[in-house]
């Protein structure tokens, strides 16, 4: 059941990568009641995020509820890479997510995926504040 989800996937990351899916790569943490989903894609020497969409938090969370609980993952890593995808999964027991989203380890997996390329992030939408800790 999970594979034609995931094709669709493949598919909204086409349309979010302006058309073109190959070297995307889809982060994603799950946590209760939350999904912290993240898409890049290298752009020659640095890596670019892109704005996800409505329809792939959807296909995201349809994929969620698909496995038994209990059998549910924390982390999914996809991939996209000479015209076919791959998908790889993180378990509670091997990743914490309970509490909340973890930039560290989103720097670690595109580490491992594009090397130490810079990321360009989007800038914030008008009127976003940043809150810094005391």
């Amino acid at each position: 059941m999970l594979g034609p989800i995931m094709s669709e996937v493949g598919q909204v990351l086409a349309e979010i990568a302006d058309g073109d899916p190959e070297g995307v790569f889809l982060y994603v943490e799950f946590g209760p009641g939350w999904i912290g989903p993240s898409v890049f894609k290298a752009e020659g020497s640095a890596v670019r995020n892109f704005e996800c969409n409505r329809e792939l938090y959807r296909l995201l969370g349809d994929a969620w509820h698909t496995a038994p609980e209990g059998k549910r993952w924390s982390v999914l890593e996809y991939g996209i890479k000479d015209g076919k995808f791959s998908v790889a999964f993180r378990y509670p027991e091997e990743v914490d997510v309970e509490s909340a989203f973890d930039a560290s380890r989103r720097r670690a997996a595109l580490l491992a995926h594009y090397g130490d390329k810079p990321v360009i992030y989007p800038p914030p939408p008008e009127g976003a504040v940043e809150f810094k800790p005391n």
